[in-house]
């Protein structure tokens, strides 16, 4: 299957599940569960809008086979943008305010390079807190990537995260604790990119009642989830990163210490350039410390301009994506066989009101009314 972004015009409609099918037969509900509807909340920078919303459609494209996915696209409100990435969101993009109203299967939320210290006094911070608390109660399941996961936890929890020594950066070695479903048919040991200066303590994690399920090789909790009305599930790591990804990032932060915004020369990313590359890449380093800045970036730029980069990680992620979507169908079945089960006893006993079914039908999840809203578009 492949995932298409629909145009940003202003309607908006719902369609009831059971509606689809004049008799929901099983054949009906298995078509209706393999529909998703996803949101991706994205709040990266300018830089990185575009290639954002690529890496995501890319990998859910590559994990949707079986899967008729509609993707949505939302923006926090407060998050900075130049004059031409403020017109692609305001052309692209519906606010979360809309989404706030809807219901959705599930929703991606990334993060941003944060300007300020503290989580909270971020000029997003009171919408993005209004996301957390509409996805626990209006999705199955909900991804929260890197920064994104920490305000997340900060906001339910108080989990504050911790500033590393150094940034973690690179390909790092992932080890499933258990066996858990997202984790299905992954090697007892595999890759994915990190990029963070900060991370989570996992005995704080775990005291609040989410469950580790990998760990990266020195740079502790990979990926960690909280089940609740909704399955919450966070990357402190990148798995949705193209090839170039961590190499754009380091030349990034290489012209911020050139032009002294930061006293901090970067860390090469680990398990990532070839032997050669990296070697060059050192003598630069040594060259920008010793105070030759002036042609160092131009050099830098014509070092990576050639370097080819493979996404080893690519299949994995494909996986972990493919076993999120499977989780979301399984549970969107679930509620409309249960929804099939109550329309059947309204018919049987017609003076049963609304509220007595409601009551009667003990699923925490979100209702089965799929929505397309003014920035989608379903793909059958």
């Amino acid at each position: 299957m492949s995932v298409t972004l629909k145009s940003n015009s202003s309607s908006k409609r719902q369609v009831c599940a059971r509606d689809l099918c004049a008799k929901p037969s099983a054949a009906c509900l298995e078509k209706v569960s393999k529909t998703l509807n996803i949101g991706l909340v994205n709040n990266m920078p300018d830089a990185a809008l575009e290639a954002t919303e690529r890496q995501f459609m890319s990998l859910l494209a590559s994990a949707s086979d079986g899967f008729a996915i509609e993707l949505s696209l939302y923006s926090l409100p407060g998050v900075p943008r130049s004059e031409a990435a403020a017109g692609r969101v305001s052309e692209c993009y519906a606010g979360v305010e809309n989404l706030l109203g809807l219901q959705l299967d599930g929703v991606i939320v990334t993060g941003r390079e944060p300007l300020i210290q503290n989580l909270a006094d971020e000029p997003y911070w009171e919408s993005f807190t209004k996301l957390v608390d509409w996805a626990e109660r209006n999705t199955y399941s909900s991804i929260w990537s890197c920064l994104a996961a920490h305000a997340a936890v900060l906001y339910m929890d108080g989990i504050a995260r911790v500033r590393n020594g150094h940034k973690y950066s690179g390909i790092f070695d992932c080890v499933p604790m258990d066996q858990h479903p997202l984790l299905a048919g992954r090697p007892s040991q595999f890759k994915l990119p990190h990029s963070r200066w900060n991370g989570l303590k996992e005995d704080e994690l775990t005291r609040c009642g989410y469950h580790v399920i990998s760990k990266a090789a020195d740079a502790g909790v990979d990926t960690f989830v909280k089940e609740g009305k909704s399955l919450f599930v966070f990357f402190q790591g990148h798995p949705e990163y193209e090839a170039n990804a961590l190499l754009l990032e380091y030349r990034r932060d290489i012209g911020r210490y050139l032009r002294n915004e930061t006293s901090i020369y970067p860390v090469m990313p680990r398990n990532y350039f070839n032997d050669e590359t990296a070697a060059a890449l050192m003598a630069l380093e040594q060259r920008a410390k010793s105070g030759a800045r002036a042609e160092t970036m131009s050099e830098v730029s014509s070092v990576l301009e050639n370097v080819d980069i493979e996404a080893t990680w690519h299949s994995i992620a494909v996986g972990i994506y493919r076993n999120w979507l499977q989780e979301i169908s399984a549970r969107k079945k679930l509620q409309l066989e249960r929804d099939r089960v109550n329309v059947e006893t309204i018919e049987e006993v017609p003076a049963l009101t609304g509220a007595e079914v409601s009551r009667a039908d003990p699923y925490a999840g979100p209702s089965t009314t799929l929505t397309a809203s003014r920035n989608t578009l379903t793909i059958l």
